[in-house]
């Protein structure tokens, strides 16, 4: 069985696994105030071109989604996001567990437009029973987004200003950062992320860690005892050490960066292969994700040996699945997926 239904299959890249052994018997302070944080923090601010941003590292996506809104919002506030955020479909209510509400917005490709935001934002003020309801207090986007598309720099510069005009904060969910950032047509630089954001993490989980996420805060006027929030939350690591290893490892000569243009890469095969074949897809990408629609009998005949997502039915007769590449996907497992292709289209 060939795996393409996820980014972290695999364990972490090599380079992390001879650190850590390297290291293993080294004594550090704990709780994340030792050196190879203090390094990964470093080279984060350096990427952002930005001394001043407050970093911090979680173990994974969403605890640190949850961590990061819920120290953010007060008590009567929520956050907007599209109808597929990740927040919304794949995180068992955890915001709403923290006593937040998360407010959807309709999207056909994932993300959410400036005019959307100023829209709830002005109906919800507009309204003469506002203090009854949720008060919108944050806009939530991931980029890449759940169906791997892209914000370009003009829409996330339109969303800041909204976000500013209306006294919101914007916080991007980067669990697959690196491979909005590798895409080709990307426009969007670390920079102009650490710019337009007041929060945005960078995804080690699905970037070639173990695991962890690395939490940036530009706003400090929302980070402040954003460390006793994480304790609060179960995520502060004693061996935090572990998180500021692997993050040092990973962008220290742009390892994180190789790795996911090579998982780009791949899925630029796939691609290639859908589309000679003349597959549609449910929204064309250009990153890890690859959503084509294929014949149930496709489907069917797929799942012999390759596992993969069901994403949803289109009809009767077709469906939508997601493969999703790796920065560790081997060149020659995509060989095979592209040739079965190829052999079920005969």
């Amino acid at each position: 069985m060939l795996y393409f239904n996820n980014d972290y299959s695999e364990g972490c890249h090599p380079r992390i696994l001879e650190r850590l052994s390297l290291t293993n018997f080294e004594q550090t302070p704990g709780y994340g105030m030792d050196g190879y944080c203090l390094r990964a923090a470093a080279l984060i601010k350096k990427l952002c071109n930005n001394e001043m941003l407050d970093v911090h590292f979680l173990v994974g996506g969403t605890q640190t989604n949850l961590t990061v809104i819920a120290s953010v919002l007060r008590p009567h506030q929520g956050v907007i996001g599209a109808e597929s955020a990740h927040i919304e479909v794949h995180e068992s209510g955890s915001i709403e567990a923290t006593g937040h509400k998360v407010l959807t917005l309709p999207s056909a490709d994932g993300k959410i437009t400036a005019a959307q935001v100023e829209e709830c934002v002005t109906a919800h003020y507009d309204n003469e029973a506002a203090e009854h309801m949720v008060q919108p207090g944050m806009v939530y986007i991931s980029n890449p987004t759940e169906l791997g598309t892209l914000y370009s720099l003009e829409e996330l510069r339109e969303l800041s200003a909204v976000c500013r005009k209306h006294g919101l904060y914007l916080f991007m969910d980067g669990a697959r950062l690196g491979y909005g950032l590798m895409a080709q047509g990307n426009d969007v630089t670390m920079e102009d992320i650490a710019r337009l954001c007041d929060a945005f993490y960078i995804g080690g989980t699905k970037g070639g860690a173990l695991f962890g996420e690395a939490v940036v805060f530009a706003n400090a006027m929302i980070s402040r005892d954003f460390r006793y929030l994480i304790k609060q939350r179960g995520g502060m690591l004693a061996k935090g050490r572990l998180l500021g290893l692997q993050f040092s490892t990973l962008l220290e000569d742009g390892l994180y960066f190789e790795l996911a243009k090579h998982a780009n890469a791949q899925a630029d095969k796939i691609r290639a292969t859908l589309d000679e074949l003349g597959y549609s897809y449910l929204v064309p990408g250009v990153t890890n994700q690859i959503f084509p629609i294929f014949p149930n009998a496709v489907v069917e005949a797929l799942r012999h040996d390759f596992c993969f997502n069901i994403q949803q039915k289109i009809d009767d007769g077709h469906t939508a699945v997601r493969f999703c590449t790796s920065w560790a996907t081997e060149a020659k497992n995509v060989d095979v997926l592209c040739e079965k292709l190829r052999e079920l289209s005969k």
